[in-house]
């Protein structure tokens, strides 16, 4: 999808959320899906599978067949190079940026030698009251482990199929 076309899409993306009056967090409650996630649908950042497009339509009523049609195929995931300018986007790099060597040492106390997927991911905000009684932002970040491994010869099938006699 050309980026034209993708910048159209997104808008009447968001022209459909506007109609409902809903907010993410509504929608995601209706589809079964986290709140980010349903951003993302509507960003165009993600694929709608076949099992959750009819709950969408009926959350989105303003979607059009076409639409639904786009946001089944394969998104191009993308951002734009200035988007670090925004404030919240900057403030989040920045948290993931300090904490990020401690969070990385964690992880590989926990688990071992590894990463956090961003493929097999759930992503949610949330609004809570801290004790002070101020609103705060809880983010959580739900990625499934991905173990290092050990790059032995044995174990690489193109090796193997490729020396076989």
């Amino acid at each position: 999808m050309e980026t034209v076309d993708k910048v159209s899409v997104v808008r009447r993306l968001a022209e459909a959320k506007e109609k409902s009056g809903k907010s993410y967090t509504e929608i995601a409650a209706e589809t079964g899906l986290t709140n980010v996630y349903v951003a993302q649908l509507l960003r165009r950042q993600a694929q709608l599978k076949p099992d959750t497009a009819p709950k969408l339509r009926k959350a989105l009523p303003a979607l059009s067949d076409e639409l639904v049609n786009s946001m089944m195929a394969p998104p191009f995931r993308s951002y734009h190079p200035d988007i670090i300018q925004e404030p919240a986007i900057y403030r989040l790099n920045e948290a993931v940026m300090h904490f990020g060597e401690s969070i990385k040492e964690i992880i590989n106390e926990e688990f071992g030698d590894g990463i956090m997927s961003a493929i097999d991911f759930y992503c949610s905000i949330d609004k809570i009251q801290g004790v002070d009684g101020k609103d705060r932002v809880v983010i959580t970040f739900d990625g499934k482990y991905l173990p290092h491994t050990e790059q032995r010869t044995e174990h690489m099938m193109s090796k193997l199929k490729r020396e076989a006699p």
